[in-house]
């Protein structure tokens, strides 16, 4: 990987392009009445899948960039899940059918924040409203330190075949300033607990360029969690966004590393997971050979979407709880994020949809090169176009920011196949950018690019 290209390239704040366009965009013009048209619109044979935001932890990670709040009486717990059940209600309602779920995950904040008995609740509300497919991945993410085998059993009983935990970092020294202990026994037991359950699919999530951290201790993380044996890990650069988060002003900024530092740290991981023989995935993302996310890799048939890489084929995602965003064929909608708004509108009977986004021809065209940049590095321009009865000379002549991809030797480009070079593929949010119409470069509304 080159040094010059990170210099010349990671200090550009870039989407991380999870959706096109990105959230920044949504609008109020699409409101519950929109989504509500949308949701009767969808067919009954659609697949669908399910994402539900849980915003609350026990206490807060000042590197967190997500939509969350410390709470510490569980009766709003209980009824922010009472809320979910009856939006879940609402939405299957409005659908009018009951259709068939693929994948539901569940995110936060901490979902197993939940009392066990109220997960299982949730659990069956679903699978009440919809088809959850006896197939379907069931995932939820876990913070480690609150973790009970109480959640675990309710889990298990729930049908739950997927966990991701949060690591970041085993240095001591990170989690102090991070305001996130977390040792490695306590890791190591969670993990135990989960697999003697039967939930063997693991994720790791692993953060670089936090302070403090040096190619060294990213390495010893690494190592470590070796030792536990994921079958996948998620490696995501530090976004520090202080203006958006301000949580993140307790991070002294001094003892951030700097962009080439990052670009270390990051190569560090990578080819450490890579000689451990674990295939890497896209942008961020690792797994074993035999993973399906390997495989979908392989086969050219990954997608992106909210949760990032994911071997998810859904053209709906139907999002729930505060902030939740949904995709359907017919644009994005994200609900409330104030978690009062949101439940007022719930128990008025509304949809809580506050803000979203109607694709147009255009959008869907972009969207679908961006995608196939993201997770196979490269994308047949002629092929994607020839689908949306677009040409590939327009579109290239609309990514003026080609030019000096091409020229700096980032992007290669044979007739109408574009490919990121191999040495540059930690630039692909540089290379789809050049794609992304909406993009305002004096917005620094995201992270850096390396």
């Amino acid at each position: 990987m080159r040094v010059d290209l990170a210099a010349n390239y990671g200090e550009e704040r870039l989407p991380r392009y999870t959706s096109y366009p990105t959230a920044p965009h949504f609008s109020p013009a699409i409101d519950a009445d929109t989504y509500a048209r949308w949701l009767s619109e969808l067919p009954g044979d659609v697949g669908a899948s399910l994402y539900l935001h849980v915003p609350f932890c026990r206490e807060m990670c000042w590197y967190c960039g997500c939509h969350t709040q410390i709470v510490r009486r569980d009766e709003l717990i209980a009824a922010y899940q009472q809320t979910l059940c009856g939006e879940i209600a609402k939405v299957a309602e409005t659908i009018g059918g009951r259709i068939k779920v693929e994948h539901i995950h569940f995110g936060g904040g901490t979902p197993t924040i939940m009392a066990p008995e109220a997960f299982a609740e949730l659990m069956a509300a679903m699978r009440h409203a919809f088809f959850v497919l006896p197939s379907a991945e069931i995932a939820v993410e876990i913070d480690p330190r609150t973790l009970t085998a109480e959640m675990v059993e309710a889990m298990q009983l729930s049908g739950v075949n997927r966990a991701s935990l949060g690591v970041q970092s085993f240095d001591p020294r990170v989690q102090h300033a991070i305001n996130r202990v977390q040792t490695y026994e306590q890791t190591a037991s969670v993990v135990d607990m989960l697999r003697s359950a039967g939930i063997k699919g693991l994720n790791f999530d692993l953060i670089y360029g936090l302070p403090h951290q040096t190619v060294a201790s990213c390495l010893d993380t690494v190592r470590r969690s070796l030792a536990l044996a994921p079958a996948r890990f998620s490696v995501f650069g530090y976004a520090h966004v202080p203006a958006f988060k301000k949580h993140q002003r307790m991070i002294n900024e001094d003892r951030l590393p700097d962009g080439l530092a990052r670009h270390d740290q990051a190569c560090a991981i990578a080819n450490a997971l890579k000689e451990a023989g674990y295939v890497q995935i896209g942008l961020d993302h690792f797994a074993r050979p035999d993973d399906a996310m390997a495989v979908a890799f392989a086969q050219g048939t990954l997608r992106r979407n909210f949760q990032g890489y994911t071997t998810d084929q859904s053209e709906v995602l139907l999002g729930f709880g505060a902030s939740a965003i949904g995709h359907l064929p017919q644009g994005y909608v994200q609900n409330e994020v104030q978690i009062g708004a949101y439940q007022q509108s719930i128990a008025d009977g509304r949809l809580a949809t506050a803000k979203g986004y109607r694709l147009t021809d255009d959008d869907r065209l972009r969207a679908d090169i961006i995608e196939r940049i993201m997770c196979d590095f490269g994308a047949n321009l002629g092929d994607i176009c020839a689908r949306h009865g677009a040409e590939p000379a327009a579109m290239l002549r609309s990514a003026p920011r080609l030019k000096s991809l091409i020229s700096d030797g980032v992007v290669k480009l044979d007739g109408d196949r574009l490919a990121v070079a191999n040495d540059s593929r930690f630039l692909v949010r540089s290379v789809a950018a050049a794609f992304d119409a909406h993009l305002d470069p004096g917005k620094q509304l995201h992270s850096r690019a390396v």
